[in-house]
Parts: structure tokens; C-alpha cells; sequence
């Protein structure tokens, strides 16, 4: 049994934190869309990721007029707490302006934006399952899906937004050829841990000989730990005591509270760009166009930025017949994304270099040295930092 006489203006594949707040821009702007994910609702509100909302991000917020009801989480200090070779070393930062950004963990986000959007009407359908995209190349592309009493549904509709992430159907459903894709392997991974163990501090991050190490707190009684290990680790040699004497050896420090681990998954480091970021009627957004290392935090930015140059153009094509961001969606989107992969890589080499010699050598390590003392010393140094690191630039 198939449903085919649905319309709507956009569809979003993907309840992410780039279709979210797509959706919620739309939303209030009066445009129709239609929001798809694969997940239930209580899984997707639940998926515990990293959040910093930078001051771009914030601002961006406000411009919507959707502030007062998305933003939460504590204000993004300018204080990044170090520790280095087992000694502590606060780093204050300076910025023009850096009293928007905020420490809000992906999930309260995702549970916001969930929030305001059905509570203002939005149409959000969990458990979309078999999602397909036809005809996006032309004038009226069309969704299929299969829905959770097991009816095939299609929704035709003006502009597909793929917000599915690196693995979803968006971008694969793109023909062969069309994309180029950009990537850079940085040569290690991290052994990503959540545990029940309070952290001591809302962030800490150690260089160390053996490798770097962070610990990143999720609520009042849990922790994100991360261990830089070889790519060809597995995480059945990672046991709990091993985890946890790793963890106290590149700290310098005992771990307070060694709770339960409930996860662990070994992350390759990499960087990825897809160029264009459109094909046809189908718009890439966030993971499904570009992925940056977590080091940078700056994955949940880029989604935002896509969501709000993506609606921003959208309103300015069904209210004025005026295609031409549309048309510059990818440029305008591409631009801000090398402008923050080049931060990410950066930021992401000086942290792993400066600590452990062993993949790029001892003379790479005695410069990130050198360049991470001048973040301290150079006030020039320290501001630009800042900028990038708050979002400003």
C-alpha cells in the first residue's frame, strides 16, 4: 500500500542537528517541510555527543528569534584547562566578544530543537525507514519511505535537504562523478569512552609523551574520555583497567571516580570535504557534506551554519522568486568550511604533535611545543586563537 499524494516544500532526511534546526528555521518562517529520521525519537534525544555552540552559532540563534527557547548549557568561558606532561596549565584565551558561546551538550540541543519544532506545528516523523530519493535532478523530486505500521509513503516535494550524516542515502544517492571528495588522514585514532565517573573540571585535555588524553564532562555523573592510540588498535585490548591506568598515566593524576564504562569506539581522526555540496534539487548539510575532527568542536557549528544559509535561501527563493542563493548555496557554504577545516587541522596536529613523537617525529613535536607556548606569550597569537576558537572569524 503506497500513500503518494503528499506535497511539501522541503524535505529533511535526517533529524540531526543540522535538519533540526533547518526545520526550525523554515518553520518560523512559513515554509512547509517535513522532517524524516530513520531512529526513534528516544534514541535520537538520548545520542550523547560533544556541544560547544559558538558565538557564531549563538548569534545566529538570536537572528532567527529562537534564543530564548534552543540555547542552554553553561556560558563558554574563555578557559581552556591543559595539563602537560602531568602538570596543570590554564589557558585564557582572548576574544572581542565571548560572552554568547555556550558548553551544551549535542543532545540537549537536539532535545530543544525537538521541543520548539513540534511544539510550533513542525511535522517530524521517527522511524522512516527504506528512505529513497527520486528524480532530484528534476523540477519536483520526490521521497519515498516505508513508515513504522510498515505503509510505503512518497512526498513530492520542491528541495531535498540531506541532513543523514556521513553514511545516509543523500549523499550516495548522488550520481557517480558528481562529487569530488577532499580528505585527509591524520594517522591515529581516539579510543572514545563514556563512563559514570564526574569530571573535575567541565573540559581537561593532556599532552603527554604517550598520547593525547581528554576527559569532557556529560552531566553531573558521567564523562567523555579520549585516548589517541595506533590505527590498528581494537577496542577489545582497550579492558576497563587498562582504559583507566592510561587515562591516570597521561593526566599525571588519579581519576576520581572510576565508574562503569557503558562505551567504547575507536575513531579514526579525518577531515572530509564534498564538493559541491548540491546536486539538482538536493542539498548536502552538515555530516553529509564535510567532516571535521573533534578536536576542533566545530562538527555542531558547521551544521548550524549549512541549516542557516540552506533556510536563508530557501526563504528568499519561495517568498521573492529569487534563486540566486540557492544557486550560491554550496560557495557560500564551502568557504566557511576550509576557513574552519584549516583551524580544525591545525589545532588538531598541534595537540597530537606536541605530545607524541612517534608518528611525525621529534623535530614536528619540538614545534608544536614551540607554537603552543606562543598561544601563551604572544598576544596576537592568543587573540586569533580566540577568534576561531569562539567563532568570530
Amino acid at each position: 500500500m503506497s500513500v503518494s499524494d503528499e506535497n511539501t516544500t522541503v524535505v529533511i532526511v535526517g533529524a540531526g542537528v543540522a535538519g533540526l534546526a533547518l526545520g526550525n528555521f523554515l518553520l518560523r518562517s512559513g515554509i512547509d517541510c517535513v522532517v524524516l529520521e530513520r531512529r526513534s525519537r528516544e534514541y535520537v534525544e538520548q545520542r550523547q555527543r560533544a556541544g560547544v555552540i559558538d558565538t557564531r552559532a549563538a548569534r545566529m540563534f538570536r537572528e532567527w528569534g529562537l534564543a530564548d527557547r534552543i540555547l542552554g548549557g553553561a556560558p563558554l568561558e574563555p578557559v581552556l584547562n591543559f595539563r602537560v606532561d602531568g602538570r596543570t596549565r590554564p589557558f585564557r584565551y582572548v576574544t572581542d566578544d565571548h560572552g554568547d558561546g555556550r558548553f551544551c551538550p549535542q543532545q540537549v540541543l537536539v532535545r530543544n530543537l525537538i521541543d520548539v519544532f513540534v511544539g510550533d506545528g513542525g511535522d517530524l516523523r521517527f522511524g522512516a525507514e527504506d528512505v529513497e530519493l527520486e528524480d532530484i535532478s528534476g523540477p519536483r523530486p520526490r521521497v519515498r519511505y516505508r513508515d513504522g505500521a510498515g505503509v510505503t509513503r512518497i512526498v513530492a516535494c520542491d528541495f531535498i535537504a540531506g541532513c543523514d550524516g556521513d553514511h545516509g542515502v543523500s549523499r550516495s544517492s548522488i550520481p557517480e562523478g558528481e562529487l569530488t571528495r577532499h580528505s585527509h588522514e591524520y594517522g591515529y585514532a581516539w579510543l572514545t569512552v563514556l563512563a559514570e565517573a564526574p569530571a573535575n573540571h567541565q573540559s581537561m585535555m593532556a599532552i603527554h609523551p604517550r598520547g593525547f588524553a581528554g576527559q569532557f564532562a556529560r552531566g553531573p555523573r558521567a564523562s567523555r574520555f579520549y585516548l589517541q592510540c595506533p590505527l590498528d588498535s581494537s577496542v577489545e585490548e582497550w579492558t576497563d583497567d587498562r582504559i583507566w591506568e592510561e587515562t591516570e598515566a597521561r593526566f599525571g593524576e588519579p581519576v576520581g571516580v572510576k565508574g562503569r564504562i557503558s562505551s567504547k569506539t575507536l575513531v579514526p581522526l579525518r577531515s572530509v570535504v564534498h564538493d559541491p555540496m548540491s546536486h539538482g534539487r538536493l542539498y548536502l548539510l552538515g555530516d553529509a557534506a564535510h567532516i571535521v575532527p573533534p578536536m576542533s568542536a566545530k562538527g555542531m557549528n558547521l551544521a548550524l551554519h549549512d541549516a542557516d544559509v540552506f533556510a536563508t535561501a530557501v526563504v528568499k527563493q519561495v517568498k521573492e522568486q529569487d534563486a540566486g542563493l540557492l544557486d550560491a548555496y554550496s560557495s557560500t557554504c564551502l568557504k566557511h568550511v576550509w576557513n574552519y577545516q584549516a583551524f580544525a587541522a591545525w589545532f588538531t596536529d598541534l595537540m597530537h604533535d606536541a605530545g607524541d613523537a612517534s608518528y611525525h617525529g621529534e623535530f614536528r613535536r619540538r614545534l608544536a611545543r614551540a607554537e603552543f607556548e606562543r598561544l601563551y606569550d604572544s598576544e596576537t597569537a592568543n587573540q586569533l586563537f580566540g577568534e576561531f576558537l569562539t567563532g568570530l572569524n
